[in-house]
């Protein structure tokens, strides 16, 4: 018969969650922020942890951006439903727009480590790139359905046209001109009645 646990148990359990919790938080705004791929220890000071803890969540620093990777993952398909439950589809999409511009952005402390997951299979693009793409199709479908977005948007091509404006942002050194081509790029993604 099982027994429940004890509160001391549970209360542990707890704190073991919101530990993991900040270590993943920290590591994610390292990553977002460094020139280089931070050190296990320099997150562990941003979270105000003991590296200790962070090697007993994350073992590896592989482990760590597997993590952080899969929770930006998640957070924007997950992002783009709630986002178009609470705004016009044409909001919603340039607001998940700007989460994806955070997302490549917490990338840019981690690429070694990434690409070498990639190279070595641990990390799928393939199916990374379709859960994305799902979760443009679902604001794109709602906005042709609103008459809020063109009908012929492809969530490809709204993807590609995100990576490249923000590759293109990235080298200019200007942060203000990924939020300007995002802008065009909506203006563009509205039906000619609609435009600004």
């Amino acid at each position: 018969m099982a027994t429940n646990p004890s509160p001391n148990a549970q209360q542990l359990r707890a704190d073991a969650a919101r530990n993991r919790e900040i270590v993943l938080a920290a590591a994610t705004r390292a990553f977002a922020t460094s020139d280089t791929e931070p050190s296990m220890r320099a997150i562990a000071r941003q979270a105000g942890v003991g590296v200790a803890t962070v090697y007993r969540h994350f073992p590896t620093r592989e482990a760590l951006v597997d993590a952080v990777y899969r929770d930006q993952v998640v957070r924007l398909t997950g992002g783009a439903h709630e986002l178009v439950a609470a705004h016009p589809p044409a909001h919603a999409l340039r607001l998940w727009m700007d989460l994806f511009g955070d997302w490549v952005a917490t990338k840019h402390g981690m690429t070694d480590t990434l690409l070498a997951m990639i190279d070595s299979g641990e990390i799928s693009l393939a199916h990374t790139r379709q859960e994305l793409l799902s979760a443009i199709s679902t604001i794109l479908d709602a906005g042709a359905a609103a008459g809020d977005i063109r009908a012929d948007a492809s969530a490809e091509d709204v993807s590609a046209g995100i990576l490249g404006m923000l590759a293109v942002a990235a080298k200019s050194g200007d942060p203000a001109q990924a939020r300007r081509l995002l802008d065009l790029l909506m203006d563009g993604l509205r039906p000619a009645s609609r435009r600004a």
